[in-house]
């Protein structure tokens, strides 16, 4: 079966909205999400903002846009990691690689959460996608620690989980894997580290390792 044709105005329509997405990249590296406007990325494109508003109907909906990009991309990179036989570690640095590549990507999906904006229910079924693929690799670990009042709480409470049926030791790993190393980065990242005196992919490394050997 042959693959299907675009029109010209569909391509034109296409590299119109992925010039406005790269126009929005460069607002949120300068001046943040919470200050992204059409009307300036319209000005910037020689576009009135009615124009660009045929585009993209409201600021909410680019935002959607590129964070459904961003996860995209992530579940893409675990996703690979994964048919790789990657282990738990081996996601950690996908993980690391994907955040340094992009920071203003990293820091959208997982910085500080865009004033008035909320997320639709397919950009939500994304992020738990990239948490089923840290969930599988948390279960194929032997569970050879004592449970803990966590387990318990975590085991009665697994919407964050997306209903993932691993043990309540995996939930606790990949929970801490999840919380601890996007702390380690979102440090690294803000640029907390810079004058510290050591090598931030060694205290990422030692995390790892740390998690990893639980």
């Amino acid at each position: 079966m042959g693959e299907a044709r675009t029109t010209p105005r569909e391509r034109y329509r296409q590299q119109v909205r992925a010039e406005i997405k790269e126009r929005a990249w460069e607002q949120l590296a300068t001046a943040g999400a919470s200050a992204l406007s059409l009307n300036a990325i319209a000005k910037q494109m020689g576009m009135s903002g009615p124009a660009l508003y045929r585009y993209f109907g409201s600021r909410d909906e680019l935002i959607t846009e590129l964070i459904t990009d961003a996860y995209r991309s992530l579940a893409d990179a675990f996703r690979a990691a994964a048919e790789a036989d990657a282990d738990l570690a081996g996601l950690a640095y996908a993980l690391r690689g994907w955040a340094l590549k992009d920071p203003q990507r990293y820091f959208l999906v997982y910085g500080t959460p865009v004033p008035g904006y909320h997320a639709p229910d397919d950009v939500t079924a994304i992020a738990a996608e990239i948490m089923a693929t840290l969930l599988d690799a948390c279960a194929a670990l032997p569970a050879d620690t004592p449970a803990t009042p966590l387990d318990e709480h975590l085991e009665g409470h697994r919407q964050w989980a997306g209903g993932h049926p691993a043990p309540p030791a995996a939930l606790r790993r990949a929970l801490s894997f999840w919380t601890r190393l996007h702390g380690a980065l979102s440090l690294e990242l803000a640029g907390h580290f810079t004058g510290m005196g050591f090598d931030p992919a060694l205290l990422f490394t030692a995390e790892v390792e740390l998690l990893s050997a639980r």
